[in-house]
């Protein structure tokens, strides 16, 4: 590697790093004529894939030159940054030596705007294609779509693409214009649409013709910034939850704002990122996509933030302590799962052993629930007890003085006894 290519590399690969809306889960592309990798054995770099794997890719920009002022942007044309770009085969060709040397086992390809939209996305349409048919690529890639490009140029990339992503930057559009007054939600809503259209075209099309191809099999995401613009927790998660209904998105991803450089229209916040927040809404996606919690159950007008110091299912159960305690042995499976503490596998695991004997306290912990906040919200064959005082602040308080939280430690002189 020429000591310019790595120059290149390491101001790009650096610029990438802000963008963590990229998931390989539901890649099917299966290697064929002997070709190089393959999507359904294959991931993304430093992350988990849902069954466990951990898996790696080269992510990087095609360039971080960009036409666009947007504030929380480290590429920002008005930013003072070393700037670069790849050639369409330079780009091939990092991709290409990385995999045979067992570096990564795909691509994660996104790009500032430089000239218009069609300009940048015919580039990344180029890369993408060459690696398919000219280097017979079949290990797994995630392309950006580019804000504002032609239909035509997104129906080429969807053909060789598995998943495609583009950013809603900022959960709500008076965000948006307040830190990118160029960008516009309606930019983002367009290509979302017309790439979700056309999957389920595809889809329809291969139960009539087998040899018709794969059109972004693994779907699309989006990302949100979020602690840059004042949107409370219940406005950013009312908005993923209607992306993930209109669009049938497979992953909307939170990123706290990370203080790149100085500029009046961002907030003043510490060297770190709003790690815990953006944990929380995490928690409160994966209940609204898994757990069968409406959006409106977990976040409302009464309760427009999450709670900082427990999660957001137990927040929920201590809002709802009149739906507690719960049979363990007769309740059905949608409300077994919204036990705190009780998690699908573990719900999974009761309705089936259930069937054989009345569980106990022991077996329910064998199965693997977490007791010790469990054990407030259900019944068993062995509980001879009731709850003296089963009010939300007391059992939150014990719940917190029996764990390990680092979040928050209640002194104990503020702990309600039972």
């Amino acid at each position: 590697m020429s000591s310019r290519i790595r120059e290149k590399l390491s101001i790009l690969a650096d610029a990438a790093k802000y963008d963590v809306s990229c998931s390989s889960s539901g890649g099917s592309r299966k290697n064929t004529n002997k070709g190089l990798g393959d999507s359904s054995a294959s991931g993304i770099c430093h992350t988990y894939t849902e069954d466990g794997r951990c898996v790696s890719l080269l992510k990087i920009l095609l360039t971080n030159h960009c036409i666009f002022d947007c504030a929380f942007c480290v590429s920002r044309k008005s930013n003072d940054v070393q700037r670069a770009a790849f050639t369409v085969e330079e780009v091939v060709d990092l991709t290409m030596n990385f995999y045979r040397r067992n570096y990564i086992e795909g691509l994660f390809l996104s790009s500032g705007i430089f000239k218009n939209p069609d300009f940048t996305m015919e580039r990344l349409v180029r890369i993408v294609k060459k690696l398919r048919l000219e280097q017979r690529f079949y290990g797994y890639i995630h392309l950006k779509t580019i804000p504002g490009a032609s239909q035509e140029l997104l129906t080429e990339a969807g053909l060789y693409a598995d998943r495609m992503s583009i950013n809603l930057e900022m959960p709500t559009e008076a965000g948006l214009k307040l830190l990118a007054p160029d960008k516009s939600h309606e930019e983002v809503k367009k290509p979302l649409g017309f790439i979700q259209e056309n999957i389920v075209r595809f889809k329809d099309e291969k139960k009539l013709i087998k040899s018709t191809p794969k059109f972004v099999p693994a779907g699309q995401s989006t990302q949100m910034v979020i602690g840059a613009t004042p949107e409370t927790d219940m406005e950013i998660m009312y908005s993923a939850d209607a992306y993930y209904k209109k669009f049938e998105l497979k992953r909307v991803y939170y990123s706290g704002y990370i203080p790149i450089s100085y500029d009046e229209r961002m907030p003043i916040i510490g060297s770190q990122p709003p790690l815990l927040r953006e944990n929380r809404l995490y928690q409160t996606d994966w209940l609204m996509r898994f757990y069968g919690f409406d959006v409106k159950e977990l976040l409302n007008f009464q309760n427009p933030h999450l709670d900082v110091d427990i999660d957001p299912k137990l927040g929920w159960a201590l809002r709802n302590m009149d739906q507690f305690p719960i049979d363990i042995n007769t309740a059905d499976y949608k409300m077994i799962l919204r036990v705190p503490g009780i998690g699908v596998g573990s719900a999974n695991k009761i309705v089936q052993a259930r069937k054989f004997c009345k569980l106990r306290s022991d077996q329910l912990q064998k199965i693997g629930i977490a007791w010790n906040r469990a054990k407030h919200f259900i019944r068993c064959a062995d509980s001879i007890f009731e709850l003296n005082n089963p009010e939300a602040f007391s059992i939150k308080s014990r719940i917190l003085s029996e764990s390990n939280s680092k979040y928050l430690k209640i002194p104990q002189n503020q702990l309600t006894l039972f």
